[in-house]
């Protein structure tokens, strides 16, 4: 991706939460959001002066209500993708220990998967190319 207008740059981590069966947690964008109704990685955008991992434990409390230490986050890929409307720098954490039980607090469908059945879900293009990375570390 070359980016012509840095202005027009959106940074946003994401995590794969795994839970002990090794399945991942997806959620359903909510509607009225771009991209509505396609499954994501949880995240959000990285607020001016934050680091992507205190973004994603303010962002994974306001979406799923769970505590993430930024001591059991990793990053473990990147993704970069050309949106009509402006370029997107996806950034991917794993997380494998939290506090709570997530649910969401923003009524969308959540849903623990398999490494292997990711790809049976619609996910945008910044997502989607994220999922090779993580079939290689849950599935080998």
């Amino acid at each position: 991706m070359q980016i012509t207008d840095p202005k027009n740059l959106i940074i946003v981590a994401a995590i794969a939460l795994i839970d002990a069966n090794d399945q991942v947690l997806i959620a359903k964008r909510p509607k009225k959001k771009h991209l509505a109704g396609l499954w994501e990685f949880p995240g959000g955008k990285i607020e001016k002066n934050e680091s992507p991992e205190n973004a994603l434990v303010r962002e994974i409390k306001e979406e799923l209500n769970i505590n993430i230490n930024n001591k059991c986050i990793a990053p473990l890929t990147f993704s970069e993708f050309k949106y009509e409307e402006f370029n997107l720098l996806l950034l991917l954490y794993i997380c494998r220990r939290w506090d709570g039980t997530p649910m969401s607090m923003e009524n969308n469908p959540i849903k623990w998967v398999k490494a292997n059945k990711l790809r049976e879900y619609n996910m945008p293009p910044a997502d989607d190319s994220l999922i090779y990375s993580l079939q290689d570390l849950l599935l080998n």
